[in-house]
């Protein structure tokens, strides 16, 4: 649906600096930089509208031009003003006026996240191969420059390299207007291999539109020796090393933007519609927020099953993360009915471990406890020292653990009732390996009916002296 420009939409407002990074940008443009896979710091993520910013700042004029942004399922018509300012560019962006995005003849949406799922990084030429989009990793992994390559030939950035068959894969494509894989090339300047795969995209008439394309690095074949190495995936079961973090790249968008048109819906910011209508939009914005759990799960879970996996130690406080952590609950613990008691402002429990670690660890915990809470009940956060070791329980009265049960809830995708709502089966897994990669552990102490006690054991920071026992004691 095509919505008219909104006439009382101010400016949108950004600056970058001389190397083309989002130094600052007002809600509204940075929203729509951070959806396209930007960020501040980063080369601004909106091809059309960096490629302005680029012309004004070589000409050190004021440019303004028309240009076009994806936004998920829409392409947006946007004005966009660019000047220099204090040795970077301002813009000034306006119009903003959506209409659906066209569609690649034959091609589907899962195309696309098929292509973001197998790459290290994506490009997008027109019709005459020239490059209109490139990934910000290939400046920030290889050192490229971006505004410098849009509107290059292809072959600017890729070496093609020819087939067993003596073929370019890529000129059969084009002549067939059809997707291609597998066709080899050097990416120019750096001595690596790519490995380069696309879909065609057809314009509003039908004509051929440029390719939407991926790149994979290459690494050099393994010896003996390197293939039974964990390092390189035999502890995930032979994923490639970033996996994860292409899993992350191909889902997070989409889920984020279900989720966030569904509560749209469901709030009914649009106007009122019908009231199941409005339940459906709840239940489809809960369960995008469930998969976008079990996703950030599977990223982590890849990236801790690595034998080289370490954590980056801090002088921190156990304690206090544990009052953080609780103090994150407060209003999902509210709206459950159940309290939570933090550790005391004086209890202190120096240790040296990473911080946002620790903190995901007891995150983990109290979420479960107040999960396996009645309405009514208390869950105890408590610190304490163990001797050597910093402690932190956690300690619920739900309906417990049968004993049986202790040791299989920490495994990989275990759940002690699969029918009752919960996470991925990921967490307690992932909280164990966390603590265990910080020097400590995690442990269960629990019985039927009688709420379960989990115990985080950190060691306590060196040189750190043992209170002192009261007066009088033995």
């Amino acid at each position: 649906m095509t919505r008219s420009l909104d006439p009382v939409v101010p400016l949108a407002i950004a600056r970058l600096d001389a190397e083309g990074r989002l130094v600052d940008a007002e809600p509204r443009l940075r929203a729509l930089n951070d959806r396209a896979g930007g960020g501040i710091g980063a080369p601004l993520a909106l091809p059309g509208v960096a490629a302005i910013a680029a012309l004004a700042h070589r000409l050190g004029i004021a440019v303004s031009r028309a240009a076009v942004a994806a936004d998920g399922e829409e392409e947006l018509d946007l004005w966009v003003r660019a000047g220099p300012e204090r040795g970077g560019v301002r813009l000034e962006v306006s119009g903003w006026r959506s209409r659906p995005a066209w569609r690649p003849a034959g091609a589907t949406d899962r195309d696309g996240d098929f292509l973001r799922a197998s790459s290290d990084w994506l490009w997008e030429t027109d019709a005459a191969l020239r490059l209109t989009f490139l990934s910000p990793e290939i400046a920030s992994h290889h050192g490229f420059d971006l505004r410098a390559l849009l509107g290059q030939p292809l072959t600017r950035l890729f070496a093609l390299a020819r087939d067993e068959a003596g073929q370019l894969p890529i000129h059969s494509a084009i002549a067939a207007r059809a997707r291609f894989d597998g066709q080899h090339a050097e990416l120019r300047g750096t001595g690596r291999m790519v490995r380069l795969e696309a879909r065609p995209r057809s314009d509003p008439a039908g004509r051929f539109a440029g390719f939407v394309g991926a790149a994979q690095l290459l690494d050099p074949v393994p010896d003996a020796s390197n293939e039974a190495s964990p390092s390189r995936g035999s502890a995930t079961g032979g994923f490639p090393r970033d996996f994860g973090k292409r899993l992350e790249r191909a889902l997070r968008a989409p889920l984020a933007r279900i989720i966030a048109n569904a509560e749209s819906i469901g709030a009914q910011t649009e106007g009122p519609i019908r009231g199941d209508y409005a339940a459906y939009a709840t239940d489809i914005a809960a369960a995008g927020r469930h998969l976008l759990g079990l996703v950030q799960d599977l990223v982590e879970l890849h990236a801790i099953d690595h034998a080289d996996f370490v954590t980056t130690p801090e002088a921190i406080d156990l304690a206090d993360v544990a009052r953080r952590a609780a103090g994150l609950f407060g209003l999902q613990a509210a709206e459950a009915g159940v309290r939570i008691q933090a550790p005391e402002p004086e209890v202190k429990l120096p240790i040296r471990a990473e911080f946002r670690r620790t903190l995901q660890i007891l995150v983990n915990l109290i979420g479960n406890a107040i999960r396996y809470s009645d309405r009514g009940g208390t869950v105890w956060v408590r610190g304490e020292r163990d001797g050597d070791t910093a402690c932190v329980i956690v300690a619920d009265q739900g309906k417990g653990i049968a004993a049986d049960e202790q040791a299989r809830i920490f495994e990989k995708f275990a759940r002690v009732d699969p029918t009752e709502p919960g996470g991925s089966g990921l967490g307690l897994y992932i909280a164990r390996r966390l603590a265990r990669a910080m020097g400590g552990d995690l442990t269960v102490d629990s019985a039927p009916g009688q709420g379960a006690r989990f115990v985080l054991m950190l060691p306590l920071r060196e040189g750190v002296e043992r209170p002192s026992p009261p007066a009088g004691a033995p």
